[in-house]
């Protein structure tokens, strides 16, 4: 019995053994292999950090608005007896536009006038016998009153008549007629639009930190939607004395002349505020940079002797690398802080680095802009 006992002792302890033993050579045999095996290469692009002029601005949206544009209308109500007017016509200060049924004010005028002459006759056969002592100055003052109560009413019914008759304020052109021979107009009505389309003007707002970056009379470019590739010219004529407090942002208004007559006015507008030209800067990629809530960083790619079995040779390291970041317009950010002229930076295939990760560069053009969007 106690052989037995002994025989499986040794044979359990055996056992045991040989899977220690056996674990223990899988450790050691793998740690060589990892030891040995070669450092991953992470395929990314890159790109060289080169310095070069940079315009930087400031971008903003408005909408274009004429410096003259009024809804015009008639003062008085009446039928409308004559149209001078076309859609789309161009007109001048002055021009008469409407005319409305004023019969009745110009037979009251006529009447008026016709009694004009005998009352001032009457004055100066007054101014006559008062001069002689024949009539009293009562009779003098009221003849006098007689005659300015008429002129008056002369004048009243000329207003009255030139009321009914619509002329043009300003040079522009006249919009699409909503009025017609014959129509009774309220007071007030809509008859088209007239807008001065030879210069508009654009009001938009800027952080109150960019004040300093601007002036009157600085230049800028406006584009809209109709002609994408077009830049209008214009320039900053006004800017808001006062800082909205509730926002920070402050108004600016930019004039904008429209001589080849391309521009209308309610136009949606993005415009560039150009400010002077920076000489010699590094513009880096922005889908090179990783842009955290801690600040942001790029890989830098460096030449570094390889080790191991390799031992002699080079191999290309990602670094990571701080940066500060002062601008970004479209595709490119302005670096001011972390990076050197001539230096290689990752600007694709940075997720799977980490500090230190072998690299290997190639040629892919996965990000480049296409010309077109794909058609859906």
């Amino acid at each position: 019995m106690k052989k037995w006992t002994l025989s499986m002792l040794l044979l359990v302890v055996v056992i045991f053994g040989s899977v220690i033993g056996f674990n223990l050579f899988k450790q050691k045999m793998m740690g060589e292999y990892f030891a040995n095996m070669p450092v991953p290469s992470f395929p990314v692009t890159v790109a060289e950090v080169s310095p070069t002029d940079w315009t930087p601005r400031i971008a903003a949206i408005g909408f274009i608005e004429p410096i003259q544009g009024i809804n015009v209308s008639n003062e008085a109500a009446g039928i409308v007896r004559v149209i001078h007017f076309e859609s789309g016509q161009q007109v001048s200060t002055g021009d008469i536009l409407l005319e409305l049924d004023a019969d009745v004010e110009k037979a009251n005028l006529r009447s008026t006038q016709g009694r004009l002459p005998a009352v001032k006759a009457n004055l100066e056969r007054m101014r006559q016998l008062f001069a002689r002592g024949s009539v009293s100055k009562g009779q003098l003052d009221e003849a006098e009153a007689n005659y300015r109560e008429l002129q008056g009413q002369v004048d009243s019914l000329k207003a009255v008549i030139a009321r009914r008759t619509i002329r043009a304020p300003f040079d522009g052109v006249m919009g699409i007629r909503n009025a017609f021979l014959g129509q009774y107009l309220n007071a007030g009505t809509d008859i088209a639009r007239l807008e001065d389309i030879s210069q508009f003007r654009i009001r938009f707002t800027i952080p109150q930190t960019r004040i300093a970056d601007i002036a009157v009379g600085q230049a800028l470019n406006i584009f809209v939607d109709a002609y994408p590739e077009t830049p209008f010219e214009g320039e900053i004529t006004a800017i808001e004395p006062q800082v909205n407090p509730e926002s920070g942002v402050v108004q600016v208004q930019a004039s904008i002349p429209n001589k080849e007559g391309k521009l209308r006015s309610g136009m949606f507008a993005k415009l560039d505020v150009r400010l002077p030209t920076l000489k010699d800067q590094l513009l880096v990629p922005q889908h090179a940079i990783n842009f955290t809530l801690y600040g942001q960083t790029v890989y830098v790619v460096e030449e570094q002797q390889a080790e191991g079995n390799d031992a002699g040779e080079t191999v290309q390291v990602a670094r990571q690398r701080v940066v500060e970041v002062a601008e970004r317009e479209a595709e490119f950010a302005r670096v001011t802080k972390g990076l050197m002229p001539g230096e290689t930076i990752v600007t694709s295939g940075q997720v799977r680095l980490s500090n230190g990760s072998h690299v290997k560069p190639v040629e892919d053009d996965a990000l480049a802009t296409p010309e077109s969007a794909p058609q859906l």
